[in-house]
Protein backbone atom coordinates (compact mmCIF):
# COMPACT_ATOMS: atom_id res chain seq x y z
CA UNK A 1 0.00 0.00 0.00
CA UNK A 2 1.14 3.79 -0.99
CA UNK A 3 0.25 6.52 0.84
CA UNK A 4 0.39 10.57 0.42
CA UNK A 5 1.00 12.28 3.76
CA UNK A 6 -1.20 15.30 3.97
CA UNK A 7 0.77 17.58 6.27
CA UNK A 8 4.24 17.38 6.83
CA UNK A 9 3.78 17.14 10.52
CA UNK A 10 5.71 16.21 13.29
CA UNK A 11 4.34 12.62 13.99
CA UNK A 12 3.96 12.21 10.65
CA UNK A 13 7.84 12.00 10.74
CA UNK A 14 8.59 10.69 13.51
CA UNK A 15 6.39 7.67 13.86
CA UNK A 16 4.17 7.50 10.93
CA UNK A 17 6.66 7.24 7.87
CA UNK A 18 8.34 3.95 9.97
CA UNK A 19 5.24 2.81 11.05
CA UNK A 20 4.22 2.95 6.79
CA UNK A 21 7.61 1.61 5.93
CA UNK A 22 7.63 -1.41 8.70
CA UNK A 23 4.77 -2.82 6.72
CA UNK A 24 5.51 -5.36 3.28
CA UNK A 25 5.42 -3.69 -0.10
CA UNK A 26 3.96 -0.29 1.74
CA UNK A 27 6.44 3.57 1.19
CA UNK A 28 5.30 7.31 1.32
CA UNK A 29 5.08 8.47 -2.05
CA UNK A 30 4.11 11.85 -1.79
CA UNK A 31 3.69 14.70 1.50
CA UNK A 32 1.85 18.06 0.85
CA UNK A 33 2.01 20.78 3.27
CA UNK A 34 1.03 24.47 3.30
CA UNK A 35 4.71 25.50 1.88
CA UNK A 36 6.25 23.95 -0.65
CA UNK A 37 9.74 24.43 1.04
CA UNK A 38 8.03 22.50 4.29
CA UNK A 39 7.16 20.04 1.97
CA UNK A 40 10.46 19.30 0.14
CA UNK A 41 12.30 19.23 3.33
CA UNK A 42 10.27 16.69 4.79
CA UNK A 43 10.14 14.49 1.55
CA UNK A 44 14.25 15.35 1.64
CA UNK A 45 14.86 14.42 5.26
CA UNK A 46 12.55 10.83 4.86
CA UNK A 47 13.53 9.85 1.22
CA UNK A 48 9.74 10.62 -0.47
CA UNK A 49 9.62 11.07 -4.42
CA UNK A 50 6.63 13.35 -4.68
CA UNK A 51 6.16 16.60 -2.64
CA UNK A 52 4.67 19.91 -3.11
CA UNK A 53 1.20 22.14 -1.65
CA UNK A 54 -1.47 20.98 -3.84
CA UNK A 55 -3.55 18.20 -2.68
CA UNK A 56 -4.93 17.44 -6.01
CA UNK A 57 -1.76 16.47 -7.41
CA UNK A 58 -1.19 13.87 -5.08
CA UNK A 59 -4.69 12.29 -5.16
CA UNK A 60 -4.24 11.93 -8.71
CA UNK A 61 -1.16 9.79 -8.36
CA UNK A 62 -1.92 6.39 -9.36
CA UNK A 63 0.54 5.08 -6.89
CA UNK A 64 -1.46 6.46 -4.03
CA UNK A 65 -3.92 4.54 -2.48
CA UNK A 66 -4.11 5.64 1.20
CA UNK A 67 -3.69 9.34 2.53
CA UNK A 68 -2.83 9.64 6.57
CA UNK A 69 -3.88 13.14 7.75
CA UNK A 70 -2.11 15.06 10.52
CA UNK A 71 -2.70 18.76 9.05
CA UNK A 72 -4.00 21.36 11.89
CA UNK A 73 -7.58 20.34 12.95
CA UNK A 74 -9.64 22.81 10.78
CA UNK A 75 -7.92 21.31 7.78
CA UNK A 76 -8.96 18.00 8.29
CA UNK A 77 -13.10 17.92 6.80
CA UNK A 78 -11.71 19.47 3.07
CA UNK A 79 -8.74 17.42 2.84
CA UNK A 80 -11.08 14.14 3.85
CA UNK A 81 -13.31 14.90 1.72
CA UNK A 82 -11.74 15.51 -1.56
CA UNK A 83 -9.82 12.09 -0.49
CA UNK A 84 -13.05 10.58 -0.47
CA UNK A 85 -14.24 11.91 -3.62
CA UNK A 86 -10.87 10.48 -5.00
CA UNK A 87 -11.51 7.07 -3.74
CA UNK A 88 -8.85 6.83 -1.42
CA UNK A 89 -8.74 5.25 2.22
CA UNK A 90 -8.46 7.23 5.14
CA UNK A 91 -6.18 7.54 8.26
CA UNK A 92 -7.13 10.66 9.70
CA UNK A 93 -5.64 12.54 13.00
CA UNK A 94 -7.50 12.90 15.65
CA UNK A 95 -9.96 15.23 16.63
CA UNK A 96 -11.06 14.20 13.27
CA UNK A 97 -13.01 17.66 12.59
CA UNK A 98 -13.43 21.10 14.88
CA UNK A 99 -17.07 20.43 14.68
CA UNK A 100 -19.07 16.96 14.85
CA UNK A 101 -21.30 17.66 11.93
CA UNK A 102 -18.19 17.84 9.83
CA UNK A 103 -17.17 14.64 11.32
CA UNK A 104 -19.95 12.88 11.17
CA UNK A 105 -20.34 14.21 7.14
CA UNK A 106 -16.52 12.52 7.09
CA UNK A 107 -17.63 9.21 8.53
CA UNK A 108 -20.69 8.78 6.53
CA UNK A 109 -18.97 10.33 3.02
CA UNK A 110 -16.45 7.45 3.20
CA UNK A 111 -18.89 4.61 4.32
CA UNK A 112 -21.38 5.32 1.60
CA UNK A 113 -17.83 5.33 -0.75
CA UNK A 114 -16.55 1.87 0.58
CA UNK A 115 -13.81 3.20 1.71
CA UNK A 116 -11.75 2.28 5.14
CA UNK A 117 -11.95 5.96 7.19
CA UNK A 118 -9.95 4.94 10.49
CA UNK A 119 -8.62 7.93 12.90
CA UNK A 120 -5.30 7.67 14.90
CA UNK A 121 -6.52 7.15 17.76
CA UNK A 122 -3.16 5.78 18.55
CA UNK A 123 -3.09 4.67 22.40
CA UNK A 124 -5.81 1.63 22.18
CA UNK A 125 -3.29 -0.35 19.79
CA UNK A 126 -0.86 0.08 22.93
CA UNK A 127 0.30 -3.53 24.61
CA UNK A 128 -0.58 -1.90 27.61
CA UNK A 129 -4.04 -0.75 27.44
CA UNK A 130 -4.79 -4.21 25.26
CA UNK A 131 -3.79 -5.61 28.68
CA UNK A 132 -5.79 -3.35 30.94
CA UNK A 133 -8.66 -4.02 29.23
CA UNK A 134 -7.98 -8.16 29.18
CA UNK A 135 -7.47 -7.69 32.54
CA UNK A 136 -11.19 -6.01 33.17
CA UNK A 137 -13.03 -8.13 30.87
CA UNK A 138 -10.91 -11.11 32.68
CA UNK A 139 -12.48 -10.04 35.77
CA UNK A 140 -9.38 -9.60 37.66
CA UNK A 141 -10.93 -6.23 39.12
CA UNK A 142 -14.45 -7.73 39.68
CA UNK A 143 -17.26 -5.04 38.54
CA UNK A 144 -14.88 -1.86 38.07
CA UNK A 145 -16.67 0.85 40.16
CA UNK A 146 -14.24 3.73 38.93
CA UNK A 147 -11.33 4.96 36.24
CA UNK A 148 -9.24 7.65 36.41
CA UNK A 149 -7.54 8.98 33.32
CA UNK A 150 -4.11 11.35 34.26
CA UNK A 151 -3.60 12.72 31.06
CA UNK A 152 -1.72 15.99 32.44
CA UNK A 153 1.90 16.52 31.33
CA UNK A 154 4.12 19.31 29.85
CA UNK A 155 3.32 20.23 26.01
CA UNK A 156 6.67 19.45 24.63
CA UNK A 157 8.24 23.01 23.58
CA UNK A 158 8.18 21.33 19.64
CA UNK A 159 4.92 20.74 19.86
CA UNK A 160 3.46 24.52 20.86
CA UNK A 161 2.29 26.88 18.76
CA UNK A 162 -1.26 26.43 17.18
CA UNK A 163 -2.22 24.00 20.04
CA UNK A 164 -1.59 26.95 22.73
CA UNK A 165 -2.82 29.75 20.63
CA UNK A 166 -5.21 29.27 17.81
CA UNK A 167 -8.79 28.22 18.59
CA UNK A 168 -9.57 28.47 14.81
CA UNK A 169 -7.50 25.93 14.22
CA UNK A 170 -8.73 23.60 16.80
CA UNK A 171 -6.32 24.66 19.54
CA UNK A 172 -6.66 23.78 23.35
CA UNK A 173 -6.13 20.48 25.48
CA UNK A 174 -9.52 19.53 24.72
CA UNK A 175 -9.47 18.74 21.46
CA UNK A 176 -5.98 17.18 22.12
CA UNK A 177 -5.99 15.32 24.84
CA UNK A 178 -9.78 15.18 26.14
CA UNK A 179 -10.46 12.95 22.78
CA UNK A 180 -7.53 11.10 23.43
CA UNK A 181 -9.19 10.26 27.08
CA UNK A 182 -12.31 9.58 25.69
CA UNK A 183 -11.65 6.86 23.42
CA UNK A 184 -9.33 5.08 25.58
CA UNK A 185 -12.34 4.99 28.42
CA UNK A 186 -14.62 3.71 25.74
CA UNK A 187 -11.76 0.89 24.84
CA UNK A 188 -11.19 -0.06 27.86
CA UNK A 189 -15.04 -0.02 29.49
CA UNK A 190 -16.60 -1.05 26.30
CA UNK A 191 -19.20 1.34 27.06
CA UNK A 192 -20.10 5.43 26.44
CA UNK A 193 -20.56 8.15 28.87
CA UNK A 194 -23.82 9.13 29.29
CA UNK A 195 -23.48 12.92 31.07
CA UNK A 196 -20.30 14.79 32.21
CA UNK A 197 -19.57 17.42 34.21
CA UNK A 198 -16.26 19.29 34.13
CA UNK A 199 -13.92 22.80 34.70
CA UNK A 200 -11.67 24.02 31.92
CA UNK A 201 -8.99 26.98 32.68
CA UNK A 202 -5.92 28.70 31.14
CA UNK A 203 -3.24 28.03 33.80
CA UNK A 204 0.39 29.36 32.39
CA UNK A 205 0.00 28.55 28.43
CA UNK A 206 -3.37 28.89 26.60
CA UNK A 207 -3.71 31.92 24.83
CA UNK A 208 -7.09 32.09 24.23
CA UNK A 209 -7.50 28.16 24.47
CA UNK A 210 -7.68 26.03 27.37
CA UNK A 211 -4.88 24.55 28.70
CA UNK A 212 -6.27 22.47 31.32
CA UNK A 213 -9.14 20.85 31.77
CA UNK A 214 -11.17 18.45 34.60
CA UNK A 215 -14.50 16.17 33.73
CA UNK A 216 -16.43 13.36 35.40
CA UNK A 217 -18.29 10.82 33.69
CA UNK A 218 -21.13 8.83 34.47
CA UNK A 219 -20.78 5.77 32.69
CA UNK A 220 -24.10 3.15 31.78
CA UNK A 221 -22.69 0.61 34.17
CA UNK A 222 -22.54 2.82 36.96
CA UNK A 223 -18.84 3.04 37.00
CA UNK A 224 -17.76 6.48 37.26
CA UNK A 225 -14.73 8.38 35.05
CA UNK A 226 -12.38 11.35 36.09
CA UNK A 227 -10.26 12.60 33.61
CA UNK A 228 -7.76 15.03 34.03
CA UNK A 229 -5.58 16.67 30.95
CA UNK A 230 -3.05 19.34 31.05
CA UNK A 231 -0.52 21.33 28.96
CA UNK A 232 1.17 22.64 32.18
CA UNK A 233 2.59 19.72 34.30
CA UNK A 234 6.12 19.19 34.01
CA UNK A 235 6.55 17.23 37.11
CA UNK A 236 3.15 14.73 36.31
CA UNK A 237 3.09 11.35 34.91
CA UNK A 238 0.46 10.19 32.88
CA UNK A 239 -1.34 7.07 33.68
CA UNK A 240 -4.67 4.87 34.31
CA UNK A 241 -6.54 3.90 37.30
CA UNK A 242 -9.41 1.13 37.09
CA UNK A 243 -10.67 -0.06 40.58
CA UNK A 244 -13.13 -2.11 41.56
CA UNK A 245 -14.93 -4.71 43.79
CA UNK A 246 -11.99 -7.44 43.67
CA UNK A 247 -8.89 -5.43 42.87
CA UNK A 248 -7.17 -2.44 41.54
CA UNK A 249 -5.11 -1.89 38.17
CA UNK A 250 -2.43 0.59 38.36
CA UNK A 251 -0.95 1.38 35.84
CA UNK A 252 1.64 4.65 35.05
CA UNK A 253 3.64 5.86 31.79
CA UNK A 254 0.83 4.03 29.28
CA UNK A 255 -0.26 7.31 27.85
CA UNK A 256 2.46 7.91 25.62
CA UNK A 257 3.78 7.70 22.00
CA UNK A 258 6.27 4.75 22.68
CA UNK A 259 5.13 1.45 24.27
CA UNK A 260 6.67 2.11 27.81
CA UNK A 261 4.79 1.93 31.47
CA UNK A 262 4.62 0.06 34.22
CA UNK A 263 0.92 -1.72 35.65
CA UNK A 264 0.26 -3.16 38.35
CA UNK A 265 -2.56 -5.82 39.71
CA UNK A 266 -3.41 -5.35 43.30
CA UNK A 267 -5.85 -7.86 44.79
CA UNK A 268 -5.88 -9.69 47.85
CA UNK A 269 -2.81 -11.24 46.85
CA UNK A 270 -0.95 -8.51 46.90
CA UNK A 271 0.70 -6.75 43.89
CA UNK A 272 1.76 -8.53 41.18
CA UNK A 273 3.10 -6.89 38.28
CA UNK A 274 1.53 -6.92 34.47
CA UNK A 275 3.54 -7.80 31.46
CA UNK A 276 2.16 -6.70 27.77
CA UNK A 277 3.51 -6.68 24.14
CA UNK A 278 5.48 -3.65 23.64
CA UNK A 279 5.11 -3.60 19.77
CA UNK A 280 4.91 -0.23 18.77
CA UNK A 281 2.16 1.48 18.97
CA UNK A 282 1.47 3.68 15.02
CA UNK A 283 3.02 -0.18 13.38
CA UNK A 284 0.11 -1.57 15.05
CA UNK A 285 -2.15 1.17 13.63
CA UNK A 286 -0.78 0.86 10.23
CA UNK A 287 -0.69 -3.01 10.48
CA UNK A 288 -4.35 -2.72 10.91
CA UNK A 289 -5.15 -0.17 8.45
CA UNK A 290 -3.91 -2.38 6.05
CA UNK A 291 -5.65 -5.13 7.26
CA UNK A 292 -8.92 -3.61 7.09
CA UNK A 293 -8.29 -2.41 3.99
CA UNK A 294 -8.04 -5.86 2.61
CA UNK A 295 -11.20 -6.82 4.23
CA UNK A 296 -8.95 -9.27 7.15
CA UNK A 297 -10.89 -6.84 9.83
CA UNK A 298 -11.55 -3.80 10.92
CA UNK A 299 -9.40 -1.04 11.87
CA UNK A 300 -8.33 -0.11 15.32
CA UNK A 301 -10.47 2.48 15.68
CA UNK A 302 -12.94 4.00 13.29
CA UNK A 303 -14.40 7.14 11.67
CA UNK A 304 -17.10 5.91 14.26
CA UNK A 305 -14.91 6.24 17.05
CA UNK A 306 -13.01 9.22 16.12
CA UNK A 307 -16.80 10.75 16.01
CA UNK A 308 -17.62 9.49 19.64
CA UNK A 309 -14.30 10.75 21.13
CA UNK A 310 -14.78 14.17 19.54
CA UNK A 311 -18.51 14.13 20.76
CA UNK A 312 -17.79 13.17 23.72
CA UNK A 313 -14.67 15.92 23.97
CA UNK A 314 -17.75 18.24 23.09
CA UNK A 315 -20.03 17.87 25.99
CA UNK A 316 -16.51 18.48 28.47
CA UNK A 317 -16.18 21.35 26.51
CA UNK A 318 -19.88 22.48 26.98
CA UNK A 319 -20.27 21.23 30.75
CA UNK A 320 -17.48 23.43 31.52
CA UNK A 321 -18.69 26.56 29.70
CA UNK A 322 -22.28 26.39 30.78
CA UNK A 323 -21.27 25.03 34.92
CA UNK A 324 -24.14 22.71 33.94
CA UNK A 325 -24.58 18.82 33.71
CA UNK A 326 -24.33 17.48 29.79
CA UNK A 327 -25.61 14.18 28.84
CA UNK A 328 -23.68 13.26 25.63
CA UNK A 329 -25.41 12.99 22.18
CA UNK A 330 -24.62 9.98 20.33
CA UNK A 331 -26.51 10.92 17.20
CA UNK A 332 -25.78 8.40 14.02
CA UNK A 333 -23.80 10.13 11.49
CA UNK A 334 -26.56 11.51 8.76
Amino acid sequence: MNWAFVGASTIAGQYLVGAVRAQAGSDVRWVVSGTADRAASFARAHGIAGSGTVLAAALAAPSVDAVYISSTNEKHYAQAMAAIAAGKHILCEKPLATSIADAADMVQAAKTAGLVFATNHHLRSAGSLRAIRELIALGKVGKVLSLRVFHAVELPVHLRGWRLDNPGAGGGVIADLTVHNADCVRFLLGEDPMSIVAHLDATGLGKGVEDSAMSVWAMPSGAMVFSHESFTHPFAASGIEVHGTKGSILARGVLSQEPKGEIDLVTTTGITPVDYDRTGLYEAVVQNFVAAVAGKSAPAASGRDGLKSLQIAEAVRRAALTGQRQTVNYGEPR
